[in-house]
């Protein structure tokens, strides 16, 4: 039983609320009643909102999922578990064909035993002019049959797909996955507004890190962007680290689609959690300086050093979210799009027990839950005075 904290529930916000676990699931949450609860931890001056859900992540704790080494993404998605990730994504990045499904089909085992909520393949089907962190020389059209060989490479366990719709065999390939059920994600793409509202019409239902590694707005050529941004059917990832996006770019965002749209992202490398210094990004070397991660050749910007517990108060702190909206930006809205808000995603009973603890304050992270244990933190809180 937690007791005295500061609750956000899909409702409102609770002040010193109650919030009960048994066993892996969350059995109340809501006012207090009007004596303490004997056990209860006592979390005045605390703020308890649902567990994060990163939809797109490739590594964390030096450690990368992309390395087709069970351990490594083990230690990546531990990594992230520590500052309040408890549902997280495997993306992967370009490389060979037969590779990626090597690492595909590890990474299975995992989402299998519960550790990944899926996984994420973003390229090889990317376009060269926007390929980023991506080598240029590993990209291919996305070919039907071969996004099927990926995702049939995952066993079951392949939730998002992010192409270029504008390649050869692109359109065909959103009709594919959406057939497969598997997200097709609009993203590494030179495509223009027609082509891409034809690929929303065919089932595309993602804008992988709107505005970057896409064309710019133009007041002629609208381009992907304004697709994205306009079509309700649309969740748009937004990477909020300083480094990806002006801050006025991100207000514009959030105001056109509305926080119901909007999926707060890390877009993490192997870097999060760490230092400065190198680090692999699947065939590529990455130079990390003062938190900004680049591609050694070229400088391209190689994902971020994020974790969504700085994301989360970031969206307070800077953008000016309200905690409602923080939640239902980097909780909500994910769980939703994995087909997961029966399980995760609000503070609510019934649902599992992933939640984070955060200073009323500072919003710096005290401690995180996951399927009713405590994984960070516990020796922080202490049990509430009864009498």
């Amino acid at each position: 039983m937690l007791a005295g904290a500061r609750l956000v529930l899909p409702t409102g916000i609770v002040e010193n609320g109650v919030l009960a676990v048994e066993r892996d699931r969350i059995a109340a949450a809501g006012p207090a009643g009007p004596a303490a609860v004997p056990g209860a931890l006592d979390l005045a001056g605390r703020t308890v909102v649902p567990g994060f859900v990163d939809i797109h992540v490739h590594g964390g704790g030096g450690a990368s999922y992309a390395s087709g080494v069970a351990e490594e993404a083990l230690k990546a998605a531990r990594t992230h578990l520590q500052h309040g990730t408890t549902t997280t994504m495997a993306s992967t990045v370009t490389g060979e064909i037969d590779e990626v499904c090597r690492q595909a089909a590890v990474l299975s085992e995992l989402v299998e035993d519960g550790v990944l909520a899926g996984i994420h393949f973003e390229g090889p089907f990317i376009s060269r002019q926007r390929c980023g962190a991506h080598r240029p020389d590993l990209l291919r059209d996305p070919d039907p049959a071969v996004v099927r060989r990926l995702v049939e490479a995952a066993r079951g366990t392949a939730r998002m797909l992010t192409l270029a719709p504008e390649l050869p065999g692109g359109l065909e390939s959103v009709r594919l996955l959406a057939d497969l059920g598997v997200i097709a994600a609009v993203g590494h793409t030179d495509a223009d507004h027609a082509t891409v509202l034809q690929a929303i019409d065919a089932g595309a239902t993602v804008a992988t890190h709107l505005f970057n590694a896409m064309p710019a707005i133009h007041h002629r050529e609208p381009g992907p962007i304004v697709a994205l941004l306009e079509d309700e059917r649309v969740t748009v990832e937004l990477v909020n680290d300083g480094v990806h996006l002006h801050p006025s770019v991100l207000e514009l965002a959030l105001t056109a689609a509305g926080t119901s749209r909007v999926a707060l992202i890390t877009d993490a490398m192997g870097a999060a959690g760490m230092g400065d210094g190198l680090y692999p990004l699947g065939p590529l070397q990455v130079r990390v300086e003062e938190g900004v991660a680049r591609l050694v050749e070229g400088g391209s910007i190689a994902g971020s050093t994020l974790t969504l517990d700085v994301a989360f108060k970031r969206a307070v702190t800077v953008t000016g979210l309200s905690l409602d909206d923080a939640v239902q930006t980097l909780s909500g809205n994910p769980a939703a799009l994995l087909g997961l808000s029966d399980e995760i995603g609000s503070l609510e009973a019934g649902k599992r027990a992933d939640l984070v603890v955060l200073d009323s304050d500072t919003l710096d992270l005290v401690a995180v839950m996951r399927r009713g244990e405590w994984v960070v933190g516990a020796d922080r809180l202490t049990p509430a005075r009864v009498g």
